[in-house]
């Protein structure tokens, strides 16, 4: 692959990823962070590559570097949730119900279908309307409901409310 070859498929590509991946994590930051680290491990395979389905190889990539990406920061986020707990000057019980909340609310995430995930932070993270999102993901307002209808189910009941 030529610096050329390569230039056309990241101008044809790094767009599309980057919004796959956003869309699934939420970060436009770690997105657009996924999106070229996917594209430097292809120019560091350039030489083993066949050109027959280079579109589907950057997907796996970028899903597999935000799979990665997503654990380190969930660590992160345990140690940081640690100190925070340390300062934290409310009573021992509020802060246990603040953890356990936030452990829930990122435990249903995690384990929410993708398609719903993905219209729940669209419509929550990006404040995009069912319209905008059923145009975006090529799909009908209804499944669009649907789909933000079930995963506010499986956060309410996660949550543990009623």
């Amino acid at each position: 692959m030529t610096r050329e070859e390569f230039k056309n498929i990241f101008d044809t590509y790094f767009t599309d990823v980057r919004n796959y991946i956003y869309y699934r994590a939420g970060d436009q930051e770690l997105a657009t962070d996924v999106a070229q680290e996917a594209f430097i491990r292809l120019w560091e395979k350039r030489e083993e590559l066949f050109s027959d389905n280079l579109k589907a190889l950057l997907y796996k990539i970028a899903s597999d570097l935000l799979i990665t990406q997503l654990r380190k920061r969930n660590v992160a986020m345990r140690y940081r949730g640690r100190a925070f707990e340390e300062q934290f000057s409310e009573s021992p019980h509020d802060l246990m119900r603040y953890t356990e909340l936030v452990k829930n609310y990122e435990l249903a995430l995690e384990k929410m279908p993708e398609k719903q995930r993905t219209v729940f932070l669209l419509s929550r993270m990006d404040g995009l309307k069912y319209a905008e999102i059923a145009d975006n993901l090529g799909l009908s307002v209804k499944a669009v409901e649907k789909r933000m209808k079930y995963a506010l189910e499986s956060l309410r009941k996660a949550i543990g409310e009623n």
